[in-house]
């Protein structure tokens, strides 16, 4: 780390738009590029109505599955997208709460939602809610940046990673953004 934060300048980390679109743009962006993301994304916000940063569940449930086909959306996605904003609208995620809940109660709420799962959940903690401790191991990119900053690039295991990750803490998102820096300069944006 001694070496890597000088590399990188003044960029940090920032937040956008709400927990609500945060999560569906995830879900969009799920095994597509990030230009097919964009431009999905784009068409998919035009549908449901609302601004590109702010989109409202309720917005989202009026649209069927065939009008959300329609924009470019697998089934798959279509049927995640209404079950988050279904949870939304229900209230069975407690956003007003999650400043005070602790990280693995946010994920566990998270990950009962189709087509979110706990790697989704940990870039929602980091991105979001710009929670500082999250080691997401099940991340490409970080396991890359250990391998090629600590072990030689050599493959790396969980286990490692875990012990490593412990040395970070209570700082262990803000490390695993400077892995991703490593790797790619370009400032890590989800």
């Amino acid at each position: 780390m001694k070496k890597l934060i000088p590399q990188f300048g003044e960029a940090r980390l920032e937040s956008r738009g709400d927990a609500f679109t945060t999560l569906a743009r995830s879900i969009v962006g799920q095994q597509i590029s990030v230009k097919a993301a964009q431009s999905v994304w784009e068409k998919f916000a035009g549908a449901v109505g609302g601004p590109s940063h702010a989109l409202v569940p309720a917005d989202v449930l009026s649209l069927e599955v065939p009008e959300l086909r329609a924009v470019g959306l697998s089934a798959r996605k279509a049927e995640y997208l209404r079950d988050l904003a279904r949870h939304f609208e229900e209230g069975s995620v407690h956003v007003p709460l999650w400043r005070q809940m602790d990280d693995e109660a946010i994920i566990e709420e998270l990950v009962a939602i189709r087509g979110i799962g706990r790697w989704t959940a940990e870039m929602f903690l980091i991105f979001y809610l710009m929670r500082p401790n999250v080691l997401p191991l099940d991340d490409e990119g970080l396991m890359k940046g250990i391998s090629s900053c600590y072990f030689s690039g050599e493959p790396v295991s969980r286990a490692e990673a875990r012990e490593l990750g412990e040395g970070w803490a209570p700082y262990r998102s803000v490390a695993t953004w400077y892995l991703w820096r490593s790797l790619d300069p370009l400032p890590v944006d989800y």
